[in-house]
């Protein structure tokens, strides 16, 4: 009984193979759309693409066109190529604006770019275009079903973005290249003020210029004294309860005496 199944079985796959690739070679753009969409309905996507790829020309305009397009989307979306299906789904929902999958269409077209975006230590241009995927689709479907979803990659990839402006700004100062260090965490709480990473981004900025200013020639010193003093302040005053308070604190008690010698002269 067991022989008879495996043998059954390889029989029904040499069957199906045959079928595959009958409709493959054939001229027949019927059997190509039916061979494809049962591929399609039991999940084997890339056959069913090959099949599409020959026939998507030859559909246009034709009423079955509409489904031919969504499916050969869904394909490089379920294929994990994500370049293409975001730029097929696009096209679904600008050549069917009034389908009842263009919503679903631009929602993946934009979760395609989301599923491109790299790790944050990365250059980031696919999640830059997937923010404005994403925004485009929250202009045209406000009230959709995929808000809450979208929503959530927008917090995801703004996330990854401050990560890496932060972790760039951090490391002038591991670098001891604290001029650059401040300008960049300036440009950092300006570009993010609501961002999870301020107080860091605040502490870090004050390390940096507490070591620029110790470190200074006499001429520059006093005035980076200063500077520093007035992010101590500023960290202090948003953050009184912070874990780097001893640290802060430590600083300020060494620029205070330094402000000191220098009023002491003056």
């Amino acid at each position: 009984m067991k022989n008879f199944l495996v043998t059954l079985l390889i029989i029904i796959t040499l069957s199906s193979c045959s079928e595959y690739q009958k409709a493959l070679k054939s001229e027949d753009v019927s059997l190509k759309f039916a061979k494809g969409t049962e591929l399609y309905e039991a999940g084997k996507y890339n056959k069913a693409n090959r099949l599409f790829e020959q026939i998507v020309p030859q559909y246009r305009g034709k009423p079955q066109a509409e489904k031919l397009m969504y499916m050969h989307a869904n394909c490089f979306y379920m294929m994990k190529d994500y370049y293409l299906s975001s730029y097929r789904f696009e096209q679904f929902e600008t050549a069917y604006p009034k389908s009842e999958k263009a919503e679903e269409a631009l929602f993946l077209s934009a979760k395609s770019y989301y599923e491109l975006s790299p790790i944050y230590s990365k250059e980031q241009k696919e999640t830059h275009e997937a923010l404005e995927k994403l925004q485009l689709f929250i202009n045209k479907y406000p009230e959709s079903q995929y808000i809450s979803q979208v929503n959530e990659m927008v917090k995801e990839l703004d996330y990854k973005l401050e990560k890496k402006q932060f972790e760039i700004a951090k490391q002038y100062n591991l670098i001891t290249d604290y001029e650059s260090s401040i300008k960049s965490f300036d440009n950092f709480l300006l570009q993010f003020p609501g961002t999870s990473f301020r107080e860091e981004a605040m502490f870090y900025r004050l390390d940096a210029a507490y070591k620029l200013a110790i470190n200074s020639s006499e001429r520059k010193k006093e005035a980076r004294v200063n500077n520093a003093l007035a992010f101590y302040n500023s960290f202090k005053k948003s953050y009184p309860n912070s874990t780097h308070l001893s640290d802060v604190d430590e600083m300020s008690a060494e620029l205070q005496t330094l402000s000191q010698q220098y009023n002491t002269k003056s």
